[in-house]
Parts: structure tokens; sequence; C-alpha cells
């Protein structure tokens, strides 16, 4: 059965996923529940499913509702204990979604979040503030060294995975990666088709692993022109990989 991939806006800069057919939907990361509504409701559709990826409210705030409203179960990390999470998930475990023969399998990627998941299958990973196109996401509760393996975990994925994220950060996020490196073409090219897009009021998303492996700062820390910038930046030599996504990471914290 084929299906629409579509990103639904949702507040000021955030993404909720919708996965539909002919009559289902399932949703992900519904932080709010009324662009959820209305689309459904545009679509004549029933939602069957709602998958979190981690527990902040940007993400989770609408999924109680919703699932009152539709009767549906709620998916979401094990170790984050979010109320109303009727299926709690660690790594490996598959979510199926009989109404829209669709099946995905949980990822563990701490980092943003202890317990942030993602869910990969069908050429798709839901990765929620994990990785972002041409970015990631803060280190809110872990560390520098879980955020790497998290993204390496996720960057290991086939090319032609579409990452769809929870948030339209493409063009600033391109901003730092041509910091990082000025003469990376691919990156000038992006920039160019991600403000063109925005211009447009168009989401920049889903990216592909393919591209984001060409363009991504924070996926290319043992690069030699990204080593050298980590370096200059932090003033002395660093020793790995990790201890250069730290001083980038810390560094896109204050850039602007």
């Amino acid at each position: 059965m084929s299906f629409e991939l579509l990103p639904l806006p949702a507040f000021r800069d955030n993404y909720i996923w919708l996965l539909a057919t002919v009559h289902s939907a399932a949703v992900v990361d519904p932080g709010e529940s009324e662009p959820v509504r209305r689309a459904l409701a545009q679509r004549g559709l029933t939602l069957c499913a709602i998958l979190l990826t981690h527990h902040h409210a940007d993400h989770v705030g609408g999924a109680m509702a919703l699932a009152r409203e539709f009767g549906c179960p709620i998916f979401g990390p094990a170790a984050e204990g979010i109320p109303g999470v009727s299926r709690a998930l660690r790594e490996g475990d598959l979510v199926d979604i009989p109404a829209l023969r669709l099946r995905f399998q949980a990822q563990e990627i701490p980092g943003h979040t202890a317990g942030h998941i993602a869910y990969q299958g069908h050429n798709i990973v839901f990765c929620g503030d994990t990785l972002f196109s041409a970015g990631c996401g803060r280190l809110f509760e872990g560390t520098a060294a879980q955020m790497s393996a998290s993204l390496a975990k996720l960057a290991a994925l086939p090319d032609a995975t579409a990452v769809c994220c929870g948030h339209e950060y493409t063009v600033a996020n391109l901003r730092f990666a041509q910091l990082i490196e000025p003469e990376n073409r691919e990156i000038r090219i992006y920039a160019e088709q991600a403000a063109e897009r925005r211009r447009q009021n168009l989401p920049t998303l889903p990216s592909t692993l393919a591209r984001e492996r060409q363009v991504n700062p924070f996926l290319r820390c043992r690069e030699a022109v990204v080593i050298e910038a980590a370096e200059k930046h932090a003033g002395h030599r660093l020793n790995d990989a990790i201890e250069v996504f730290a001083v980038i990471r810390s560094w896109k914290d204050t850039f602007h």
C-alpha cells in the first residue's frame, strides 16, 4: 500500500509528520492537536496511531487529546515516562500500524534528551530533535559522546533514507555549516535551494541521509576541514571526533 508523507507546520517552526493512506493516518510528534485535526478533516482521515520521539512539550502537547478523540494508541520512548503512552519502546522494538500496513523499528538515540528515540522503516527515519537537516539538537540531557553515537547510528542508515526531523531549522543550520566549511560546494547549493523554498513558504524537509553526509558538520567531524575549523575555534588540538563534535556543538549554541 502506498502512503503520503506530509509535514504539518505547528507553532513557529515545528513539524508534525503525517503518514496517510486513503482512509487512515498516523502522526509523529503532535505538539499541538489542531493542525492534525485540520489535516484529518480536509482529507477525510481517521487517526490510528501517534508516535512520539521525546518528552518535550512542543512534540507531545497534543497527543493525549488526539488519542482520546480517536481512540488510538500512543507509542513513545520507554525511558521518558511520557503521560498517555500506551506502548513504551526500547531499542529494536517494532511499531506495527495495521491500518496503514506500515512497520517501524525504534532506535534509541539519546543526547538531546536522555530517552530520545527514532522510528525507522520504509526508507524514512523520524528523528525528532536529534538530527536536523545540516544540524543536530542541543545537548539538554545527554553528553557529546552520546549524541555523537546517536548521530553515527542515524548516519549508518541507507543513502535514500528520508530525514524527517522536528523543526524547520535548515536555512540557519546551513549558515553555520558554511562557516565551518566555506568551500563546500554541496552546502552552497543546498543553501540556495533551501532559501528559495522558504521564500515560497515551502518546507525544506525531508532531507536525505546522502545529502546530510555531504553538508551536515555534525556528521562530518572526521573531515579534515571540520577538524581544522573546530581546533581554530577552540584554540588547541582536539583528540578525537567526539571532542570536535563538542566544540562545534557549543559553537553553534552561540551562533546567530
